[in-house]
């Protein structure tokens, strides 16, 4: 880089003209270099002191950045991160659960993966959420810090409103017909059973059509989808009602008027078939078939008897 020299120019009300002149000349640094030259010389010259024990900290600082570079990149942040903050007083000692009825207190400390030297600081309550989001029954869930040693988790479960039979398997459904779980126990036996193919989701439907009928509804145990279209309804004392695929509620309508009327559903019957607007068919059992044949050969042996007889 070329250096410049210059003259001093004397100030007059005339143009200033720069020369190249040897005597009388000044040395000028380019701009880049001008303030550290100026800072170089102000140290040197003692003008700027340097605090006590600052090469100490740069030093520790260094080493500190080395150090955490160095974890980063093996990947040990978080457990260093952990080990730091248990340390000190954050090791996760108590998990307070809310809203579980189905949802084992158990499995959730399983996700959460707790070891009894777990850091709340270093504890990803996003990644945790997720965890439990999977379990069956949880809808909802909320997982929250409260410092120094505590973890809260609130669960909204889903409602069991029916239980559904697909082959031999029996699955816990909602009312929108979503699976929830399988079915392990008898604690949900009260529940009504739905039999078939697209059972599931046309399950609500049918319920909110016996609304009106709670003394047939109260004796349901089964509905039972036929090629998909309509239902055959299974009472608690085994009589099948069968319903048509259109126009359900008129044909509740003359079931519950015969069961006023004449007992229908107290009768030694098998089905009552309501699929026909115009006429309704009673299937009698097998027994009461046998019974029934056995009044009409005796009436007619009566009948031929008192006509032998004239």
């Amino acid at each position: 880089m070329l250096s410049l020299t210059v003259k001093r120019m004397r100030r007059s009300r005339h143009r200033a003209v720069a020369t190249f002149d040897d005597a009388d000349e000044l040395f000028v640094l380019p701009r880049p270099l001008r303030r550290a030259v100026r800072f170089l010389v102000s140290l040197g010259s003692g003008r700027i002191s340097i605090p006590a024990h600052t090469g100490t900290v740069s030093a520790v600082a260094f080493l500190a950045a080395t150090g955490f570079y160095g974890m980063s990149l093996g990947g040990h942040t978080q457990t260093v991160a952990q080990a730091t903050t248990t340390a000190v007083g954050f090791a996760i000692e108590d998990v307070k659960v809310s809203g579980n009825d189905q949802t084992s207190e158990i499995e959730i400390l399983q996700l959460l993966g707790l070891d009894g030297t777990t850091s709340l600081v270093a504890l990803d309550v996003d990644a945790a959420r997720k965890k439990i989001a999977t379990l069956p029954w949880v809808e909802n869930v909320e997982v929250r810090k409260v410092y120094p040693r505590t973890v809260e988790v609130k669960l909204r479960e889903r409602q069991a409103y029916a239980i559904w039979q697909h082959g031999s398997e029996l699955s816990l459904i909602e009312k929108n017909g979503s699976v929830i779980a399988p079915l392990r126990d008898n604690k949900f036996a009260a529940l009504p059973l739905f039999v078939g193919r697209d059972a599931e989701t046309a399950a609500a439907s049918v319920v909110d059509e016996f609304a009106q009928w709670p003394d047939i509804r109260s004796r349901i145990k089964a509905f039972v989808r036929i090629a998909g279209r309509r239902w055959d309804v299974y009472l608690d004392n085994g009589i099948v009602v069968k319903l048509p695929e259109d126009n359900v509620q008129q044909a509740m309508a003359q079931l519950s008027k015969m069961n006023r009327q004449n007992d229908l559903l107290q009768r030694d019957i098998a089905a009552v078939d309501l699929r026909l607007e115009d006429r309704t068919t009673i299937e009698l059992t097998p027994d009461a078939a046998i019974r029934r044949q056995a009044a009409v050969d005796n009436r007619t042996k009566a009948l031929t008897k008192a006509g032998q007889s004239t």
